[in-house]
């Protein structure tokens, strides 16, 4: 059985394991009358709800493009990263014809951890348990004390589950378990857009630098996902202290860039971006403003993007990859459980940068969304905070307000897409609006 035929018996495979063992079918919940998108109210059960969060590992990141790592991760056959698509381990790797491949990180025997370091190079992938090896291509090559198996156990049948549709978006790697979902780009849609505000300032692409942090927080995953889609609001307080030591004066921003202008894009497909539109809007290290020839990223760009997405904006791709274009942050929010995220993050620079440069992006992106940053520890306390009362009967029987800005969403002649206004919850509400449809769907894997 080849790679391919192996990802098609997935399902099958699956529902005949469940047959066999008699196990209960998986409930799926109609999760509609938990989201009011449009009258802007959410259920908080989403948020603690066990048999919610399985049925998301099967309708939501089995079938969604997930953000898996950026192409300069992998530089020659064998160079490989580890990660995670939902709670399914995975490992990308390049294969001898410097193809990104991934597979899941679970050997074929007995089911054990294949690959157990965090990043590196190999020819083969081998099995502490019992020494099974397989190479670049996935294929099973080695099988200690073969002749110990039947004839009728043939080593192409036995071959690592490949995720079947890996694709790129100027230097970003997605993986999907679905081979018929939408193309990538197709997905992305006019988020295309705000997404090139970061991505394709360079011509010569970016890179990432430093490795990758790694850390948890109490919280549900979406709690981050949708504050990072939607949330520009919560900045002016949460954040206060931050700004002040950021401000030159000490005191904070001024009046006028508090209370920014800007836009807020709001997805069919879930995903979001804020941007103020002040020209004051870039608290990023001076060393990298100053770097930027502005008139040619206006011609590169146009100078909408360059006004807007390029800013002081947030974004998130749905369902849990999101960033920040003006210090170069991309993090992934690894599910592990209702009520944990792992949060994994890495500092995007353009690669025509001078070192010197590049330094200064990522120190100034470590002392603001670092680990220990002094905006991200606001954001992390504020999602254990959510999450830590949500336990109580009636706290999570009280809906939350995601109000802001109805009926703000509009065609606005300048961004593409839905926008609202900057202070809004409409990028959220697109989130929620998407995340319903998409639960109440069956996945591949139930319909095949």
């Amino acid at each position: 059985m080849t790679s391919a035929k192996a990802n098609d018996s997935i399902g099958a495979l699956r529902r005949n394991l469940d047959a066999g063992s008699g196990a209960a079918k998986p409930r799926n919940i109609d999760v509609s009358p938990l989201i009011d998108s449009d009258g802007g109210l959410i259920d908080r059960s989403i948020y603690t709800d066990r048999e919610i969060y399985a049925q998301e590992m099967r309708r939501i990141f089995a079938r969604s493009w997930l953000f898996l790592a950026h192409e300069t991760q992998f530089k020659k056959p064998g160079d490989f990263f580890t990660t995670f698509m939902g709670e399914d381990p995975v490992i990308v790797s390049m294969d001898k014809e410097k193809k990104i491949r991934v597979y899941l990180n679970s050997c074929r025997h007995r089911g054990v951890r294949l690959c157990r370091a965090d990043a590196g190079a190999t020819k083969m992938f081998t099995c502490t348990y019992h020494g099974w090896s397989f190479d670049l291509a996935g294929a099973l090559q080695s099988v200690p004390n073969e002749t110990a198996y039947p004839d009728t156990f043939k080593k192409e049948n036995w071959s690592l589950i490949e995720v079947p549709r890996v694709e790129t978006y100027k230097g970003l790697i997605f993986g999907n378990w679905d081979k018929n979902a939408d193309s990538l780009e197709d997905n992305l849609g006019d988020m295309k857009y705000y997404m090139d505000a970061m991505l394709d300032r360079d011509p010569e692409g970016t890179e990432v630098v430093g490795g990758v942090m790694k850390w948890e927080l109490e919280g549900n995953w979406k709690l981050a996902a949708e504050q990072f889609a939607t949330d520009w609001y919560h900045v002016n307080m949460s954040h206060a202290s931050a700004l002040m030591v950021l401000s030159p004066t000490g005191k904070g921003p001024k009046a006028d860039i508090a209370a920014t202008p800007g836009r807020q894009h709001g997805s069919e497909n879930g995903h979001g971006a804020g941007f103020p539109t002040h020209p004051k809007s870039r608290f990023d290290a001076k060393m990298v403003h100053d770097y930027y020839d502005y008139d040619f990223l206006r011609e590169r760009l146009g100078d909408d993007a360059v006004e807007g997405p390029m800013t002081t904006g947030h974004a998130t791709v749905f369902p849990n990859f999101s960033y920040l274009p003006v210090n170069g942050s991309i993090r992934v929010w690894h599910p592990k459980g209702p009520d944990k995220i792992e949060v994994w993050a890495w500092i995007l620079v353009d690669k025509s940068m001078p070192q010197d440069v590049k330094d200064a992006q990522r120190l100034y992106n470590l002392r603001t969304f670092g680990p220990s940053g002094i905006f991200e520890a606001d954001d992390g306390e504020n999602w254990s905070e959510i999450q830590a009362i949500s336990g109580g009967f009636v706290t999570n029987s009280v809906p939350l307000n995601f109000q802001m800005g109805i009926g703000s969403e509009r065609e606005d002649g300048t961004y593409p897409g839905q926008t609202s206004e900057l202070y809004s919850d409409a990028a959220g509400r697109a989130f929620y609006r998407h995340w319903a449809k998409v639960m109440n769907t069956p996945a591949w894997h139930e319909t095949n």
